[in-house]
Parts: C-alpha cells; sequence; structure tokens
C-alpha cells in the first residue's frame, strides 16, 4: 500500500491510459453528501464479506473522509492479497480543499 496526496491521486485520474478503480469506504450518509466522481461505495464495515467483488490486480483508490479508515482498509486489503492498492491521504476532505472546491463539506 502506498499513500498518495490529493495532487498525485488528480494526476492519475487524468491520465486515460490508467482506469483505477475508486473506492470509498465510507458510510452511505457520507457518499450520499459528496463523493469522487465514478467512485464505488462500500461502506468499511462491509468489506470483508464484499472485497471479492474486487480485482486483486486493479489499481485500487481507497477514500473516506480524513484517509484514516481508508488507510485500514488499503492495509486489509494488501494483507489479502491485492497488489495495487493506494490510499488517498487527506480523503475527500482535502480533495474538496484543493481539487474540487465545488464539493459539498461536512464534519
Amino acid at each position: 500500500m502506498i499513500e498518495k496526496t490529493v495532487l498525485e491521486i488528480s494526476e492519475i485520474l487524468k491520465d486515460e491510459s490508467i482506469t483505477p478503480f475508486i473506492l470509498d469506504v465510507r458510510e452511505k450518509w457520507e457518499y450520499d453528501i459528496c463523493h469522487i466522481e465514478n467512485s464505488v461505495h462500500i461502506p468499511m464495515g462491509q468489506i470483508t464479506e464484499r472485497k471479492d467483488e474486487l480485482n486483486h490486480n486493479d489499481m485500487i483508490i481507497v477514500v473516506c473522509h480524513h484517509g484514516i479508515r481508508s488507510r485500514m482498509v488499503a492495509k486489509y486489503l494488501v494483507s489479502n492479497g491485492f497488489t495495487n492498492i493506494i490510499n488517498l491521504g487527506g480523503g475527500v476532505d482535502a480533495w474538496s480543499n484543493e481539487i474540487d472546491s465545488s464539493m459539498t463539506k461536512y464534519v
């Protein structure tokens, strides 16, 4: 697992030769408020039973509000054989501050 900043993730998402899977692990109410475009929502509490929905070889960018829950999920995925896992440092909070100021914020 590696950690990347929102600026680094933004550059990855702009690269049309890369097709990352954006995994948002927040709760549904959080995801409903705001999320990164094209992300897939699987709450952290469902990861263990739904990890088989993910491709072990995909580049998976794990996202949460501040980057803490996503880091835990990212480490879990790596321990289960996933090979290209990236944690979004700062989460959607940093994304809304540095990349997409139109994104709704919450506490």
